[in-house]
């Protein structure tokens, strides 16, 4: 059982170690160098904006979201809660306020790609980087709405 909130300044410790935990867990294809710069960015970058996150029953977060203008930034689960429905109910919140909903994965997250393409996300296009040039290449999804 889990209930969805935004975060407070008193989260960011932990959300951060969900992403770490999360990714040491599914993205094996960073390099130690990316891995680290991207710790620091992820580090830096959360205590400056509001995530959504999946907490349990004694408030303790299990899983993030960072949304931005209908576009989800972040999706990231503790492993400990991977196939327990975490991640997708806090897409379903998401799509309340922004049904045409769309995001980006990497390609070597093959994982990550099956779980959004199960749940209704459709391939609109590739980046052959990230978004900060890395060379990860992406995946663009948008969520396939009742109305097409």
């Amino acid at each position: 059982m889990h209930n969805i909130r935004l975060s407070t300044s008193k989260d960011m410790a932990a959300a951060v170690e969900i992403w770490r935990r999360a990714v040491d867990a599914t993205h094996a294809f960073l390099t130690p160098e990316d891995r680290a710069a991207i710790d620091a960015e992820v580090s830096a970058f959360f205590p400056q904006t509001t995530l959504h996150l999946a907490v349990d029953q004694n408030d303790t977060p299990l899983a993030l979201m960072y949304l931005d203008n209908g576009h989800m930034e972040a999706l990231f689960v503790d492993p400990a809660c991977h196939g327990k429905g975490i991640g997708k109910s806090l897409i379903q919140a998401a799509l309340v306020a922004a049904p045409n909903l769309t995001t980006d994965v990497n390609e070597q997250n093959l994982g990550a790609l099956a779980f959004y393409e199960a749940i209704g996300f459709e391939r609109t296009g590739r980046s052959e980087c990230d978004g900060q040039g890395r060379p990860y290449p992406l995946i663009h999804l948008r969520y396939r709405s009742a109305n097409g």
